[in-house]
């Protein structure tokens, strides 16, 4: 049975997009779409770290998130009017950064921070996912050109990451959820991975009935096999840069 967007396999990615080096400013950026989620991310590299790093030697990376008012169906209010971030905000940015600091060696890069702007240009599901994927790959350029500029001896990234959404739909397991099956789905489960496959981050919340060990076991094999399928997406969009 086709799946609401059309794809015709449980195991199959939405088409996806990345464009590397979208913004002039920017020490590294990339445009990731995935299906019709798109996301707009900047590296941006500061010679200062948070006052926990200062005189460790070590840098730093972190990240913001945010959604343009109209990425959704409806307006959605500017959180900067609203005077806080709100949780699910917090939550995603936090994800993002920690996931990026598990593949770059902090030492190597000195004490310098490194800022991912994950901005939400149109949301239909997998917004974190697709933020973990695209700043992967601006951190990449970020940490290419301190390395030309010799401000760092080496690009001191240990393993690609990529991250995607899984979860079970009428009963079956699949890969890549959108909107409309994401607002189905019994069981939904967000994951990043590195390149050989071991894992940096699982959610996953039943909310019907709960999940089976054999159940996990289909979604990871799934998750598995979009994420290898990204990094390759990955690789190919850092060999453009030439």
């Amino acid at each position: 049975m086709a799946r609401p967007d059309g794809r015709e396999r449980p195991d199959q990615l939405r088409p996806f997009k990345l464009e590397m080096g979208v913004n002039a400013h920017a020490e590294g950026s990339a445009l990731v779409e995935m299906g019709r989620t798109r996301v707009w991310v900047t590296a941006s590299v500061e010679d200062r770290v948070p006052q926990h790093r200062r005189g460790t030697g070590h840098g730093w990376v972190t990240a913001e998130y945010s959604m343009l008012p109209r990425a959704t169906h409806d307006r959605g209010q500017r959180e900067a009017n609203a005077g806080r971030l709100g949780g699910r905000t917090h939550e995603i940015q936090r994800l993002v950064g920690r996931s990026l600091r598990t593949v770059v060696d902090m030492k190597a890069l000195g004490e310098r921070t490194i800022t991912l702007d994950c901005d939400v240009l149109q949301a239909d599901g997998g917004t974190r996912t697709a933020s973990i994927t695209g700043a992967f790959c601006a951190l990449y350029q970020a940490l290419r050109r301190m390395k030309e500029a010799r401000m760092i001896t080496a690009t001191p990234v240990r393993s690609y990451l990529a991250a995607v959404s899984v979860g079970i739909v009428e009963g079956e397991p699949r890969l890549d959820l959108d909107y409309t099956e994401d607002f189905l789905a019994h069981t939904d489960m967000n994951v990043v991975m590195v390149e050989d496959g071991r894992f940096i981050e699982l959610q996953a919340t039943a909310e019907k009935e709960p999940l089976s060990q054999q159940e996990l076991d289909a979604l990871l094999g799934l998750a598995g096999k979009g994420i290898r399928e990204l990094v390759t997406y990955q690789k190919r969009a850092i060999a453009s840069l030439g």
